[in-house]
């Protein structure tokens, strides 16, 4: 299983930082991706791991995917009838070991900030969803590899770079599996093809295909 997460930390207009990681470790074969407000991120998701970290010091095991993400929801639920709920969306992944004969397998949860969750293959938060959730219904298939989930991870990420106004530059990415959690490459989408800009003195050139746009700045 992959999942990957952009790295800008914004608010309103501003873009304040370029390198945050969204992911956060609840285990050692489970991981929560956290969107929405940065502050209620943050504290969200520790609380979640530190208190299914506790669990796992009193109980002598480990949680499985499904039941962490029962936890998670439970707690946002709650959250939310309070007068502090948590503006957060989650997709929390993982991969269950074989034990007392099961095959082990992997699972992602879709979480959102009303606390309404299920199981999916595949998922997307956000604004980029609306572009690339029909490059997932396309090409996803089960029995994937890991480079053709990385190659389709990668056209979903340049869909988005082409498509959505805001800029993404660089996406973290984790991959999940019977051997635990996995840092890998991050993915940097590919630039926009057929445009072209530099600066000519007080000129600015835009050249689009075979259209050059000319626009003398003051």
């Amino acid at each position: 299983m992959l999942l990957a997460s952009d790295s800008i930390v914004g608010r309103s207009v501003v873009s304040m930082k370029h390198d945050y990681d969204k992911s956060f470790h609840l285990g050692s074969h489970l991981l929560m991706s956290v969107s929405g407000d940065n502050g209620d991120a943050v504290q969200f998701a520790e609380y979640i791991a530190k208190n299914i970290q506790l669990y796992r010091m009193r109980n002598g095991y480990n949680l499985t995917t499904k039941a962490a993400a029962t936890y998670t929801r439970r707690n946002l639920a709650d959250y939310l009838r309070s007068n502090t709920p948590y503006h957060v969306n989650l997709l929390i992944g993982g991969y269950d070991p074989a034990d007392k004969g099961k095959v082990g397998s992997p699972r992602l949860y879709y979480m959102d900030y009303l606390a309404a969750m299920v199981e999916l293959p595949y998922a997307i938060h956000g604004y980029g969803s609306m572009f690339a959730l029909s490059i997932m219904d396309r090409f996803y298939r089960e029995d994937m590899s890991v480079a053709e989930a990385t190659e389709l991870l990668g056209k979903c990420i340049d869909e988005i770079r082409t498509r959505l106004i805001i800029n993404l530059p660089t996406f973290k990415v984790r991959m999940i599996d019977r051997n635990g959690i996995t840092k890998m490459d991050d993915i940097v989408p590919k630039p926009i093809i057929g445009v072209n800009t530099e600066v000519m003195g007080d000129d600015v050139v835009m050249a689009e295909g075979t259209e050059v746009h000319q626009v003398t700045t003051r």
